[in-house]
């Protein structure tokens, strides 16, 4: 009998890959911070004795969600600017406010509070695009939190840098602080095609190869963004960015709700990811993902929230339901984007998209014991006939009772175990008296 870390009994186990498996009355054996093995309770009872034995009965175990496109420090403007387009909100709004407030105890405690809404959700790795980026990778990696920290590059200054060169400059030593620790990874994060000019994004791909690191930018999210390329370089932003060698597997193309079928057929081609953030287009109305297309072409396609301040929460089980009934809507197919698809694309396709596929994602042995155990025993989910669709289609964030990263057990019967709640609440009112006093 091998002694281990922890093994967890639960009624369903969903390892997401094999895509639609659903395995019934096993066991996760864990160890060191990684899955051992994946078996039924009655040969895990005789093969390994643990440390700590869980019973979830009435529990599904999937594999930790995976936000792929987030700005967690905004978490501090919920709110603060709703029911407006894209460009006004931007110009008008949020950015004049992170000119006045964003500072590092800005980001530190907006992440802080971002990563307790995540984890309560279910959440076990962000993918992070915001000033500062040094402050989220120590926050995160604090917490307990496996992250993907963006080094944020955009053409105008800002209080993290100056111009392109230094923002470049203070990136990569983010990269090179950051690059050997076990949770933290990070991404080259210009910011859009109408706020980075040719000559850093030359570079950005130049760096992408050198340091091996993904890239990740909002990439044709409104019909403005298509008109001011069209206006400034006589092309559509996807055609500036293959001109300059950025559509390839590195490239993490968030929003992309303005494509064309030809466009479509180009990132496929370039192996390019797709970052889907339904709720978020829906409230700023920037347009609709063509997911079914996406997806039908070859697409990897990963979820995100986007940022709390324009969605305006950081809600995985949400963003899958939303993203799965507005598939069917646009393409007019009820078929498409099913539940397990939609549960895939909460966790391995956004790993994969990160360059996390070899270690998260899925349940299988030998990836990280990254956890989400979701209660379905309440009558809110009966009856039921099949987890994965209760998953997506039923049930609410509040139904996550605990949840692992790497093996540690970071939310505990819904109590978060690395951050203070009370601490965190105390801290966002006083940001919100500050920013606008009542």
């Amino acid at each position: 009998m091998f002694n281990i870390d922890l093994l967890i009994h639960a009624r369903w186990i969903i390892p997401v890959e094999p895509e639609g498996v659903v395995h019934s009355g096993h066991c996760l054996a864990v160890h060191e911070g990684r899955i051992l093995d994946l078996l039924p309770a009655t040969e895990a009872n005789t093969r390994y004795s643990a440390a700590t034995t869980l019973h979830l009965d009435e529990h599904a175990l999937i594999p930790g969600l995976i936000n792929a496109h987030t700005h967690a420090a905004m978490s501090l403007l919920r709110g603060l600017a709703d029911d407006m387009p894209l460009m006004e909100w931007l110009n008008q709004h949020i950015w004049p406010a992170e000119a006045a407030w964003v500072n590092p105890q800005f980001v530190q405690d907006g992440t802080q509070l971002a990563i307790a809404e995540m984890l309560r959700g279910g959440t076990t790795c962000f993918n992070d695009m915001y000033f500062f980026p040094d402050h989220t990778a120590r926050v995160a990696a604090a917490s307990g939190m496996r992250a993907s920290i963006g080094l944020i590059l955009i053409d105008f200054p800002t209080a993290w840098a100056a111009n392109a060169d230094e923002y470049l400059h203070k990136g990569l030593e983010v990269h090179d602080a950051w690059k050997d620790h076990p949770l933290i990874t990070t991404t080259l994060a210009p910011h859009a095609p109408y706020s980075v000019s040719d000559a850093p994004l030359e570079k950005i791909v130049m760096y992408a190869d050198v340091i091996d690191r993904q890239i990740h930018m909002h990439v044709h999210e409104t019909r403005d963004e298509i008109e001011q390329g069209l206006a400034k370089y006589h092309m559509r932003p996807l055609a500036r960015l293959h001109k300059l060698g950025l559509l390839s597997p590195r490239l993490q193309a968030v929003h992309m709700t303005q494509l064309t079928d030809d466009e479509i057929a180009l990132v496929a081609a370039s192996g390019a990811h797709v970052v889907h953030c339904p709720e978020s287009n829906l409230k700023l109305a920037s347009g609709f993902c063509p997911l079914d297309k996406l997806i039908k072409a070859g697409i990897n396609v990963a979820l995100g929230t986007d940022g709390a301040a324009s969605n305006n929460d950081l809600d995985m089980f949400s963003e899958m339901r939303t993203a799965a009934l507005l598939a069917k809507g646009v393409s007019g197919d009820a078929t498409s984007m099913p539940a397990a698809a939609a549960l895939r694309m909460a966790t391995l396709n956004g790993a994969r998209a990160l360059g996390l596929g070899d270690l998260t994602g899925s349940l299988l042995p030998g990836k990280a014991a990254d956890i989400t155990a979701v209660h379905l025993g309440d009558l809110e989910t009966q009856p039921l006939y099949d987890p994965v669709s209760q998953l997506v289609y039923a049930i609410g964030r509040d139904k996550v009772t605990d949840v692992w990263v790497a093996g540690q057990h970071v939310l505990k019967q819904r109590k978060l175990t690395t951050l203070d709640e009370s601490e965190l609440v105390a801290k966002a009112r006083a940001w919100a008296q500050k920013i606008r006093p009542s």
